[in-house]
């Protein structure tokens, strides 16, 4: 007997979800107080949750100044991982690295400086020549143009699509340029792929060998404060402004921001402070959903059963406003009737919570048993049901 084929379509089963989330008591959240930041552009995301907290202008590229730097520390730490650098390692300084102005360590041409002291000098001074030194070594021509080109490739490749580097330091310079989404994107890839070097970002102080007493200190405005933070990068230009890559961590949570084009290092200090104070007192990570909750019945076509419970395999969490009731807005999302036979764990749908003010969360969600195919009376009462339905419904009502 030929079997119908069955009309599968996407089904969303808000009613049901809401229902079964209740269960957490966790749900419905109110809405967190926006925060109206002064930076031109501005992107906080809890890194724990992925849920992006605060975002303006974040994808539009900006001079990055100093903030830059970072690209140059992470393809650094990268040779260093390959075994391409030593932290013992000495290089030589260039004219060209000699050059540079602004913040340097103050080499010259006849140094030989440690791997080691050249990244403290880009971490804790911002030192300019310090990048060129870098930048000469590892670029695949010997020049730091020929070593901006692999940062825009390397960049690409690790979803800085609004990154384009023209030097290794962010000295002002024609279409050098990196958005603020961008730079998060990198503070986190430094936290989780190196996190040997990480702490060299909380460092507040490095004399060198004493030849620039002037700069010793890490401008990072956050190390003091007793908050949590433990890095990143601060910058500074008259066409960037002011501007940071920050990251806190209080308890279980980090969180990494950026912000720039600020019209003040004073001003600066105030925001990012701000913007960690906001993001850790108005959102708490909480429990939505326990594991193998039922939150919705899914039909099975061609089963042994009629119908399958779609479960999460492990506990739902979600950062929420901080002042919340009983519930959030929430929905099961499934392609449905599913067909048999399904395998207890099999994914069949998705869990969609919409905290009001951020981004949906989506969780997947999967089948609490196995449902194997049905025999001979399931086929021939599915063919039969098959039947009525095209009969009620005429040829105009088949699919």
């Amino acid at each position: 007997m030929p079997l119908p084929t069955d009309p599968r379509r996407p089904r969303r089963v808000a009613a049901l979800c809401l229902t079964a989330l209740a269960l957490a008591a966790t749900l419905w959240a109110l809405p967190a107080a926006a925060f109206e930041t002064r930076a031109r552009a501005a992107y906080v995301i809890d890194q724990s949750t992925g849920t992006v907290l605060l975002s303006k202008n974040a994808d539009q590229p900006l001079p990055p100044a100093s903030m830059s730097k970072l690209m140059t520390l992470y393809v650094a730490f990268e040779a260093l991982r390959d075994g391409r650098l030593t932290l013992d390692e000495r290089l030589p300084v260039s004219e060209h690295a000699m050059s540079y102005g602004g913040s340097t360590m103050f080499l010259d041409t006849t140094d030989r400086i440690r791997v080691e002291d050249l990244l403290r000098g880009i971490i804790v001074l911002s030192g300019n020549d310090a990048c060129a030194v870098i930048a000469e070594a590892l670029s695949p021509d010997g020049s730091e143009a020929g070593f901006a080109r692999y940062m825009t490739q390397r960049a690409r490749q690790m979803g800085m699509t609004n990154s384009t580097f023209a030097n290794a330091n962010g000295w002002p310079a024609a279409g050098h340029r990196m958005s603020v989404h961008d730079l998060a994107i990198l503070a986190q890839r430094i936290i989780t792929d190196f996190p040997e070097y990480y702490p060299l970002f909380s460092e507040t102080e490095f004399a060198f060998d004493g030849r620039a007493p002037s700069n010793t200190q890490n401008r990072n405005p956050l190390l003091h404060l007793g908050i949590g933070a433990d890095g990143l990068k601060t910058g500074h230009t008259e066409e960037a402004g002011f501007g940071l890559v920050g990251s806190a961590r209080q308890g279980d949570r980090r969180v990494i921001f950026v912000i720039s084009g600020l019209g003040s290092k004073e001003a600066r200090a105030d925001e990012a402070e701000a913007v960690v104070n906001w993001s850790f007192r108005q959102f708490a990570e909480k429990t939505v959903l326990h594991a193998q909750t039922p939150v919705a019945r899914a039909p099975v076509f061609m089963g042994r059963e009629p119908a399958v419970d779609l479960v999460s395999a492990e506990d739902v969490t979600a950062l929420l406003p901080a002042l919340s009731a009983d519930r959030i807005e929430a929905e099961v999302v499934y392609t449905g009737p599913v067909h048999a036979p399904i395998a207890r764990g099999d994914q069949l749908g998705e869990l969609v919570l919409k905290p009001e003010g951020l981004e949906e969360i989506r969780r997947p969600l999967v089948a609490d048993r196995a449902v194997p195919v049905g025999g001979f009376f399931v086929r021939l009462q599915t063919a039969a049901r098959a039947l009525v339905t095209r009969f009620a419904n005429g040829p105009e009502g088949t699919m």
